[in-house]
């Protein structure tokens, strides 16, 4: 990059190529000594001489003093930096091998290249370009001479014979160095433009790749997260399917006992009746009278044996009936395990359950809070509490003393079924008297008002009514301080979601609590 720098200021500002013989004039710019002769040789015509860069004028033709140091500097920069060629174009002059060219003579309209052109004419006729295969396009078509004006009216490129005899004779012309440095000009204008534009694309990059990468991280974090959740959830499980299958087992064992003993007895005592019955059997078969009278003093049977069996029977089926009960609890519980397990939310997992407690000094006269500070309560008592300026002083309520400004966190609360509650979140700001006090009815706090009519969300002006459903009075809300969410759920079954505020949190926020002949209690 520093070498086109360099190679920018050892360029002539005639012929654009690094400085050949440097020469400089009384102004102090410099030029190549064959295109400031060539420049000066067109001038002579109109009497006044004049530097090309700055417009100084002369009267005589001025002297040209030879820049020995600018000279030394182009030589050496062209021994380590070569001047630029284009391969495709060959010297016309180089017979026995080709040679790339230098420069175009436009009069001969011949290229040339480096060791040909130092023998070349020298007059101011002859003028030298960067090589170029259509060297007549830079020629005036009318008179074949070099174009070296612009006319401004008829915005084309003229000639000199053009300027003085030709049809644009008397017009406004300026030369072409002119033109290209106004058209510089404009182009560095637009590279400002244009790096300004990169510059903040750059900027709008590096944002995106930052939020990315936070992206990239958070998911990282999450990921974790829950695959140590799930791996604990795995072996909770496992813990709970080896007891489970522990007390099946245990009650099999119970239930199988029991019936496997009465099963030997009762196989014992049929094994005993089959023989009594095939004995007496033989004797109804008897036709000797004498026979059957001789085994008339037989036991008797004792039947009560058969009841009590029976009765032991019947008390094992029912222990067993009981079992089956005790089954189905198990699986009940596990059935509900189950649903647990499968209800959980990114919410419940990754929020912290807050623990709050209400804060005394800010409680008006009209509510009591309990020894513990996790219930309120409001109705006719009057309580006798100090003066605070943090003292709600017309409505019912109270604050929590903890306070949120970061993080994810959630709390429950129970209601009562009866009188007019509400339950959100406040800034600490938030007014002590007058209707912008009350949780709800200004932009400092949001809230969930209850009461015998069903549910209001309140945020100012903002108010919405959910969907009617049913009530269970205990309610959990959550708190996504960088997120700006600000959600509630009734804890029904299923649990219900009732609203979520969106907004930008500019303060830490306290839980609120007001209550009219009704009750509020933290879980």
């Amino acid at each position: 990059m520093a070498a086109v720098f360099l190679r920018d200021e050892l360029n002539c500002s005639i012929c654009l190529n690094t400085y050949v013989c440097p020469v400089t004039l009384k102004c102090g710019h410099s030029f190549c000594q064959i295109c400031i002769d060539r420049l000066l040789a067109s001038q002579e015509e109109s009497g006044v001489y004049s530097c090309p860069e700055c417009r100084d004028e002369y009267q005589k033709r001025p002297v040209l003093n030879r820049n020995v140091t600018l000279t030394k500097i182009a030589d050496c920069f062209l021994s380590t930096h070569p001047r630029q060629v284009d391969p495709d174009i060959s010297c016309i002059y180089c017979i026995t091998s080709t040679s790339p060219a230098a420069k175009t003579c436009l009069l001969c309209e011949a290229s040339l290249c480096d060791n040909h052109l130092w023998v070349h004419n020298k007059s101011p006729e002859h003028v030298l370009t960067e090589p170029t295969a259509s060297p007549e396009k830079r020629k005036c078509l009318s008179h074949k001479k070099v174009l070296e004006f612009r006319c401004t009216e008829d915005d084309v490129y003229i000639c000199a014979s053009c300027r003085l005899v030709g049809d644009h004779r008397g017009h406004q012309v300026e030369s072409l160095n002119d033109t290209a440095e106004k058209v510089k000009d404009k182009l560095r204008n637009l590279l400002e433009i244009l790096t300004s534009m990169r510059d903040q694309i750059d900027r709008n990059l590096q944002s995106l790749l930052e939020d990315k990468r936070k992206v990239e991280e958070e998911v990282f974090d999450v990921t974790v997260q829950v695959t140590a959740l799930f791996s604990k959830i795995k072996k909770q499980m496992k813990v709970l399917k080896k007891k489970v299958l522990g007390e099946i087992s245990k009650e099999s064992q119970q239930r199988t006992c029991s019936s496997s003993t009465l099963i030997r007895q009762m196989e014992t005592r049929k094994k005993e009746l089959n023989n009594k019955m095939l004995y007496y059997n033989q004797i109804c078969h008897m036709t000797d009278p004498m026979m059957v009278l001789k085994e008339q003093n037989l036991d008797k049977i004792d039947l009560s044996n058969n009841e009590e069996t029976d009765n032991r029977s019947k008390e094992v089926q029912r222990q067993n009936y009981a079992g089956d009960l005790k089954a189905g609890l198990i699986f009940e519980s596990l059935r509900k395990v189950c649903k647990i397990v499968t209800g959980l939310s990114l919410q419940d997992v990754f929020s912290q359950p807050a623990k709050i407690s209400m804060d005394m000094t800010t409680a008006s006269n009209s509510v009591c809070i309990s020894g513990d500070l996790k219930i309120i309560s409001g109705g006719d008592t009057k309580e006798n509490n100090p003066v605070s300026a943090s003292r709600f002083q017309h409505y019912p309520q109270a604050l929590s003393t903890e306070s949120f400004s970061s993080g994810r966190h959630y709390w429950e609360v129970d209601a009562s079924a009866q009188g007019l509650w509400r339950v959100g979140m406040a800034y600490a700001s938030i007014k002590r008297e007058g209707d912008e006090s009350v949780i709800g009815y200004s932009y400092k706090s949001w809230c969930l008002c209850g009461d015998i009519y069903g549910y209001l969300l309140r945020h100012n002006q903002y108010v919405i009514k959910p969907p009617a459903g049913t009530s269970c009075n205990r309610f959990r809300i959550y708190l996504d301080y960088e997120a700006g969410r600000l959600s509630f759920y009734e804890l029904s079954d299923p649990i219900r979601h009732l609203h979520t505020f969106t907004t930008s949190f500019t303060e830490p926020l306290h839980a609120a609590f007001f209550v009219f002949d009704s009750w509020l209690q933290l879980s």
